[in-house]
């Protein structure tokens, strides 16, 4: 009697530990089958509006040097580590960095008669250092050199500035991403300023990588789009449609679009929604307008004056983003210890579940 007693108490403990290793790999395969991306634009540390509009050659160095000043100011070796904490914090599986700048110098000052090479800054080295000192172990896999430019500062020297854009993935994570496929490119749409230095091109670009995880593919793609020309950069959001983002795989383009998420600013974040773009914030946070952007340059002001949506996470195909969250937003929390925010933008990070 106790004996069948005994088997009778212990037949659900048994079909109970039994249903557990039974249904765990399809719950870790589930877990496993989660994605996160970030995008972040590092925010070069100065306003160029007053170079490409300067009117005469004095006006033009006057710009230069001032944005030189300025770069230094915002002391970006100081952001990036509060950048990294970000990163460290959310460890996003995928980041796509915009503006992560290359500064170089050349004396004497001659222009772009002698390509300067003396290293200044190098954001995205200095970013990937700060992570590698948290532990964290990101590899930047796909990078894109955009607009190059090199002009005469009243300092002795020349100033090169070389704007780039990245997708860093996560090494550290398990399990791991496989990473195949990583391409960059620049649009064929672009603005050319006419300066009294004589014509600058603005190229932008984007880069993309193919990633599969746990049997699952799906593609990458991060763009910083034009500013300063709504036609130029419905032009570049076109050609990365008929570009990287033409893929049969499931897609996750992040970026800085400069296209309001309310829909009034520019016609892009329209297109690319009605090109099955869903996008996460709003997925995750309806009516939330979740704002990214833009402090002011200095990056002092005690308030941040964000008033557009323009930093995004979309997903077309089997995905469903389970959260998003927006980083580097707090005008009290988020300052380096000089008092500097983290950047004229917000970042965003939505996490997100692959689908069979």
């Amino acid at each position: 009697m106790r004996h069948v007693l005994r088997t009778r108490l212990l037949l659900p403990a048994a079909l109970a530990a039994f249903l557990i290793l039974a249904l765990w790999p399809a719950a870790a395969a589930g877990h496993g089958r989660q994605v996160t991306a970030m995008t972040r634009n590092l925010f070069v540390g100065t306003e160029l509006t007053p170079i490409f509009t300067a009117q005469t050659l004095p006006q033009l160095v006057g710009a230069t040097t001032t944005a030189f000043v300025e770069v230094q100011a915002t002391r970006f070796p100081e952001r990036a580590e509060a950048i990294a904490d970000e990163i460290a914090a959310s460890r996003p599986d995928v980041v796509g960095l915009q503006e992560a700048m290359l500064i170089r110098t050349d004396a004497p000052a001659d222009g772009p008669a002698t390509p300067a090479e003396t290293l200044a800054y190098d954001y995205l080295e200095t970013l990937l250092a700060a992570l590698a000192a948290r532990g964290l172990d990101y590899e930047a896999v796909a990078v894109v050199t955009n607009a190059d430019t090199e002009l005469p500062t009243a300092l002795g020297f020349d100033v090169r500035a070389t704007d780039r854009d990245a997708i860093l993935v996560n090494r550290g994570r398990r399990p791991r991403l496989k990473v195949s496929n990583p391409q960059a490119g620049n649009f064929l749409a672009r603005v050319t300023f006419q300066t009294v230095a004589g014509p600058v091109t603005f190229p932008r670009g984007w880069t993309s990588i193919d990633v599969k995880l746990r049997g699952q593919r799906f593609r990458v793609v991060n763009t910083h789009l034009e500013a300063f020309s709504g036609a130029v950069q419905v032009a570049q959001a076109s050609e990365l449609l008929t570009g990287p983002a033409a893929t049969p795989l499931r897609t996750l383009l992040v970026g800085d679009f400069n296209s309001r998420a309310d829909g009034t600013g520019t016609p892009t974040y329209g297109l690319l929604r009605g090109r099955g773009f869903a996008d996460a914030w709003s997925d995750v946070h309806p009516g939330d307008p979740g704002l990214t952007c833009c402090w002011e340059t200095h990056l002092l002001s005690p308030l941040p004056p964000f008033d557009e949506r323009i930093d995004l996470v979309l997903a077309r195909g089997a995905f469903r983003a389970l959260r998003a969250e927006i980083v580097g937003e707090d005008a009290v929390a988020d300052r380096t210890p000089s008092g500097l925010f983290h950047s004229d933008h917000a970042g965003v990070v939505a996490a997100l579940r692959l689908g069979r």
